[in-house]
């Protein structure tokens, strides 16, 4: 493994949060509290994830694109301070590719929906993470998302796989993919909707079914995550229930982006387990799991997405617990 344990290809994006009573149905306008501005995208919220995850042991290369706005500079400092590596940050002309931009409104109790406007990561091409290559190469494990375009991550995915590298997909803004993009992935990490989408399937169809299938897109390992519910872990066929812990939840943003985070700093020694043929490998791979879903629960009890990514001590504390 090369100079950093997690490389993250992703969208940075500046998220302005307004809470709400409740979700507004079609049409309707309800009125909010005040609105918050916090830095987010999903990229580099698994970045600092994984960064506050691995602590001072590991370290975190981030690439992606921001317009060369105050925005971009909010965003490259906020990564900054947590210790991941932003020299793959590129900086686009703001006229033509302004900052990422997060629309999200957040009810009592947590429930959100979010509108993103990729300004900057729509930019983020094949050829820049060719110029990246040996990062990508040299990185224990390579985490993706999809709110930048397909040919990118399906190059940064090409990249790690034939360097032996453990891959993440976070398979989220969800749509279709390309079978040989899934069968250079080692983790998939969906929920039930971008299940649903990935299967061409009713996103009614109950949780467990869709766990069910989700081996046949070729993954190893898949993890759909239930919230509150946990998470279903299907590990070479082997499907199995993992809870989640009781937490008071106020903003269910970023939970998400907590567990992949916490999913990429535990993997290189899965993926060594896993490729080693270890008889500790089944329950390597639970444990990590184990892991993710705690600091996606613990995500939840605070404010804001990026702001909220916990701290190794604090995620071991609560497994201490339960």
């Amino acid at each position: 493994m090369g100079q950093w344990s997690v490389c993250i290809v992703g969208s940075l994006n500046m998220d302005l949060v307004v809470r709400a009573p409740r979700i507004p149905t079609p049409g309707e306008t309800i009125l909010g509290g005040e609105h918050q501005t916090f830095p987010g995208g999903k990229g580099a919220n698994q970045a600092v994830a994984a960064a506050r995850l691995l602590g001072p042991v590991g370290r975190v290369v981030m690439i992606g694109c921001t317009g060369q706005d105050p925005h971009g500079t909010t965003l490259r400092g906020s990564l900054a301070a947590e210790g991941v590596d932003v020299s793959h940050v590129l900086m686009r002309d703001p006229q033509q590719h302004p900052t990422g931009l997060a629309l999200i409104t957040v009810a009592e109790g947590g429930e959100n929906t979010i509108v993103v406007s990729p300004g900057a990561n729509a930019s983020l091409s094949v050829e820049d993470v060719e110029a990246a290559r040996d990062v990508i190469a040299g990185c224990g494990v390579l985490l993706v998302q999809l709110e930048v375009p397909t040919p990118t991550v399906a190059a940064a995915v090409s990249i790690a796989h034939e360097a032996g590298r453990a891959v993440i997909l976070n398979a989220a803004p969800a749509r279709p993919l390309p079978r040989e993009l899934l069968q250079q992935v080692d983790v998939l990490v969906v929920n039930k909707s971008e299940a649903a989408i990935l299967l061409a399937m009713d996103a009614t169809v109950d949780a467990a079914r869709l766990a069910i299938r989700m081996p046949e897109l070729g993954v190893p390992t898949v993890v759909l995550t239930q919230g509150a519910q946990g998470a279903i872990l299907t590990h070479k066929g082997r499907p199995r229930r993992m809870p989640s812990v009781p937490v008071q939840s106020v903003d269910c943003v970023g939970a998400g982006d907590a567990f992949c985070g916490a999913l990429a700093a535990s993997w290189t020694t899965v993926h060594s387990a896993i490729r080693s043929r270890s008889p500790e490998e089944f329950r390597l791979v639970e444990e990590a799991v184990k892991f993710a879903t705690v600091a996606g629960a613990l995500a939840t009890t605070r404010p804001g997405a990026m702001p909220s990514m916990p701290r190794r001590q604090e995620v071991e504390e609560m497994l201490a617990k339960v």
